[in-house]
């Protein structure tokens, strides 16, 4: 048990180290001055100046008591001595002393984060350069230290020459997608001024990534629909994935595709109009993905962009960290200082119409969340990032039962919910809509059938599929076009799998029935929607992904 002495004394003295490092987010502190192990400070002030700057604080312990220093002046001077003779270049530096209550005396280096990286530590003629993750300061990787060298010579991954040919490649979707999106033509001489090519004529790694056919390899996406609310295996791991390669603009519009048609939108009747209840803000899924593509690290070579939907959640996740090396949940989210990594690429995503140059990113996912019906405050997009990666998480609106605010008679309106199915090149959409009658909830359910609609609404949701499909039906001919008919079951009808349900089978069992080898298939287009029409259920709903799990009619 700590006596209250010794709690204040702590008390007191942590509040004083949030005074002494002022807006430093970077601190590290150190007993004493070790004069003949220079380097176990040198590193943190490397790591501090090729990042964004810190304090060094001698005279702490390293479980935060102040013992001070017994003669701080001293210090200074050899720490002055050191930092000349041992740090190349040297870094901007400012030492002050402070003094507690009772008279300790502590000496404060702050550090300037620099802009001539890599800042160097010379140790018997090697030269060793460091990083910050976490509270550590670390020898930098490979990657990191040519993006350091770069940064220190004033340049850009996206700027500098390629290894690839200019002449060789096309640029067709780039100039089709400016057209369309700002009436403009792109002209032979906005290769130069979009820094597609450089002043030398030298196709740049910006200009590589945005080809038709991009020759990086590492520049791809990686979209997958999980099975339930994590990637743990069961009756199926993923009911849908696709890795996207190419410009980056065709990485981004087929992301945006894969998200649209991996997730719903419902809404409720007013008496003046509608409510919408999107599963994720379009603004914020867009800002999200631009900001993974365009910001992220080309220089990890081994790495790519993931988009994971779960039932619950979208999770974005890019390689490399906050450019300056701050993490981004340190930071006021309102007002994040707009600082790129890869600032060709921004500003012909700027020239796109896809972002901005304010650094606004940030914000505009937030905003859209927070302006929809459906938004909690337990919903807010989550962003976090350490040294090597960053992550986005937007939560589904619509996860679980939402309740629709209003009167009984108000909810026992319609909600159409819109079903988006991709063909198999991914490229055509066609919407059921369905009309539901709803008594006090509605849930909106995943594409993969698992998350239950509730149960007052199952009679509503079958009824308003056939009313739906007669009514477009009715509409076809009418217009002159043919229908597409629904995809049935090789050689047996819904009504047999039912029947043949009405003891516990397993999915394996249903489909020797059927005879049918793709179950991927067979999950999404049929067992799916018997699921989610409340024709069959689980034996163990509470655990979809169990490897015992069957299903009875």
């Amino acid at each position: 048990m700590i006596s209250s002495r010794v709690y204040n004394f702590v008390h007191m003295e942590r509040l004083n180290i949030a005074t002494l490092i002022g807006e430093s987010t970077e601190y590290d502190k150190k007993v004493m001055l070790e004069e003949r192990r220079p380097k176990s400070w040198c590193k943190s002030i490397s790591a501090f100046a090729n990042g964004i700057g810190g304090c060094l604080v001698f005279g702490i312990a390293d479980n935060g008591d102040v013992v001070g220093l017994e003669n701080a002046k001293r210090d200074s001077e050899v720490i002055s001595e050191i930092v000349k003779t041992h740090m190349n270049p040297i870094p901007n530096i400012n030492m002050r002393f402070y003094t507690t209550d009772d008279n300790k005396t502590l000496l404060i280096l702050d550090v300037q984060a620099g802009n001539e990286t890599p800042y160097y530590y010379e140790d018997h003629g090697a030269l060793l350069t460091f990083m910050r993750i976490g509270n550590e300061s670390v020898p930098v990787t490979p990657a990191k230290l040519k993006e350091l060298v770069m940064k220190g010579s004033n340049k850009s991954y996206d700027s500098l020459p390629s290894s690839y040919s200019f002449n060789n490649l096309a640029f067709t979707k780039l100039k089709s997608v400016y057209k369309q999106r700002t009436t403009n033509t792109f002209e032979d001489t906005d290769y130069e001024s979009f820094g597609i090519i450089d002043l030398n004529d030298n196709l740049t790694n910006a200009g590589a990534l945005l080809a038709d056919e991009s020759p990086v390899r590492h520049s791809r996406v990686f979209c997958t629909r999980w099975n339930g609310l994590d990637k743990a295996g069961g009756l199926i791991d993923a009911i849908d994935d696709e890795e996207y390669s190419g410009s980056l603009i065709t990485l981004l519009q087929e992301s945006l595709g894969f998200v649209r048609r991996n997730s719903k939108k419902a809404w409720r009747k007013t008496g003046d109009g509608r409510i919408e209840y999107p599963e994720y803000p379009e603004t914020a899924v867009l800002e999200g993905i631009v900001n993974a593509i365009i910001h992220r690290d080309y220089l990890e070579i081994g790495s790519e962009v993931h988009i994971d939907m779960f039932d619950d959640r979208l999770e974005i996740y890019s390689p490399g960290g906050m450019f300056d090396g701050s993490r981004v949940q340190d930071l006021d989210l309102m007002n994040v200082p707009s600082k790129r990594r890869n600032p060709v690429l921004a500003d012909i995503f700027n020239r796109l119409k896809y972002m901005d140059r304010r650094g606004s990113g940030f914000k505009k996912i937030l905003t859209d969340y927070k302006n929809q019906n459906n938004f909690k405050e337990n919903l807010k997009p989550v962003f976090n990032s350490g040294f090597g990666s960053f992550t986005l998480t937007l939560f589904n609106l619509n996860y679980g039962i939402p309740e629709l605010n209003g009167t009984q008679e108000e909810r026992q309106d319609a909600v159409q919910v819109t079903v988006q199915v991709g063909t198999q090149g991914g490229t055509q959409r066609r919407q059921d809509t369905v009309q539901v009658a709803v008594q006090d909830t509605v849930q909106v359910g995943t594409q993969d059938g698992t998350q239950n609609v509730h149960q007052d609404v199952h009679q509503g949701v079958h009824q308003g599929r056939q009313d739906g499909r007669q009514d477009r039906r009715q509409d076809g001919r009418q217009d002159g076009r043919q229908e597409e008919e629904p995809q049935k079951i090789v050689n047996v009808s819904l009504s047999e799998i039912l029947e043949y349900c009405k003891t516990p089978k397993s999915i394996k069992e249903i489909l020797e029935f059927c005879g049918v080898k793709s179950r991927t298939t067979f999950i999404k287009n049929h067992l799916a929607p018997l699921i989610s029409e409340g024709k069959l259920r689980m034996t163990i709903p509470d655990k979809p992904n169990s490897k015992n799990q069957k299903y009875v009619s």
